[in-house]
């Protein structure tokens, strides 16, 4: 619990939130590109990847967008944990506190979609 009374309190919280959110973007770029690598694989070589070397690619890439979707769920779950804690002056009057943790739980349905979708057409 806070008593400083001070919006700054809510921009750090703000802050720590985004941060989070930038490694999860970072999670789920790195598995789109990894799970994409064994098609470049198979086109670089003009042969046809063994299920094992496609395999390890679509497993490697679907974790890591599972992390990063995983990352945004508990960061913005985390956030409102900290809004709740802060008092009425900590908090500017029409603030939207909200808009972040939205756009954690979008872009963790991004990552799900993406995922289920490289698992069902590989």
């Amino acid at each position: 619990m806070s008593y400083l009374d001070d919006p700054r309190v809510l921009f750090a919280a703000e802050r720590t939130l985004l941060a989070w959110q930038r490694t999860a973007i970072a999670l789920m770029g790195f598995g789109f590109v990894v799970e994409r690598f064994g098609l470049f694989l198979r086109m670089a070589s003009n042969q046809p990847l063994s299920p094992s070397q496609r395999g390890f690619s679509l497993w490697l890439g679907v974790g890591l967008l599972l992390m990063g979707a995983g990352v945004s769920i508990v960061s913005a779950l985390q956030f409102r944990t900290v809004l709740r804690s802060l008092g009425e002056k900590e908090i500017p009057r029409g603030y939207w506190t909200n808009l972040g943790v939205w756009l954690n739980f979008l872009l963790a349905f991004v990552a799900l979609a993406l995922a289920i979708h490289f698992v069902t057409s590989a």
